[in-house]
């Protein structure tokens, strides 16, 4: 039984690997850090990332736990949120801040930092409507802002929606006094993050594992 038991799992790792690039050994980990999250239960909850001290004190830690129950986030072709997420899931988020594979070509590559910011865009874009307005971004500049302590929330406000206007200069050029801003789309923040070399900078470091050292893609 036991026997079989190790044939079946070592049969869907591979399957995981060949689908996201992902070696065995690095699923192997990846899956023992997942059951220590999950108390060696087969889900995995909202509750049990959240109880990480590292995450305690980042300023985007609400949006980073979400972002594993986000159903645009699990290669399922849809919106909403589920409530758990198995194994399988949680690998495929975790790819998203792998750093890329040596050997990719151009085009590979610019699949591979679309993903990523898809991945960063989908964290701010709270209702999934596929644009980052006013009110998402002033959320996450008030809460990158807060931790510091050093300014108030007005204060917060104000620098978050001057920071909108220049977004909004940059991707539309000059706007009238009354023009209404929709917000940021996703072509929008491609635009804007052009120049981040987002598939260095892109890393989880609270689940105790460096993602620094899990490449994107297989090697060529």
């Amino acid at each position: 039984m036991g026997a079989s038991q190790s044939a079946g799992t070592e049969h869907e790792f591979q399957d995981l690997a060949d689908r996201t690039g992902f070696s065995l050994e690095q699923i192997g980990n990846i899956n023992k850090r997942f059951r220590q999250l999950s108390n060696n239960q087969e889900t995995l909850s909202r509750e049990d990332l959240a109880s990480i001290p590292a995450l305690d004190n980042n300023p985007i830690r609400a949006q980073i736990i979400n972002a594993f129950f986000d159903k645009r986030n699990l290669h399922q072709n849809e919106t909403g949120t589920v409530q758990e997420i198995g194994f399988e899931e949680f690998l495929m988020v975790m790819t998203h801040f792998r750093p890329a594979a040596m050997g990719l070509t151009e085009e590979e590559r610019e699949n591979l930092r679309r993903e990523k910011l898809r991945f960063l865009f989908n964290m701010h874009d709270t209702d999934s409507d596929g644009t980052i307005n006013l009110e998402e971004y002033r959320r996450v500049v008030e809460e990158l802002l807060s931790k510091a302590g050093t300014i108030g929330q007005e204060t917060a406000k104000a620098i978050a929606d001057a920071a909108m206007l220049e977004v909004a200069s940059t991707t539309r050029g000059k706007m009238e006094p009354d023009e209404f801003y929709e917000g940021i789309t996703f072509e929008n923040f491609l635009q804007i993050l052009n120049t981040l070399d987002i598939e260095t900078r892109m890393h989880v470091r609270f689940l105790n594992m460096d993602t620094a050292n899990l490449r994107c893609g297989k090697s060529k």
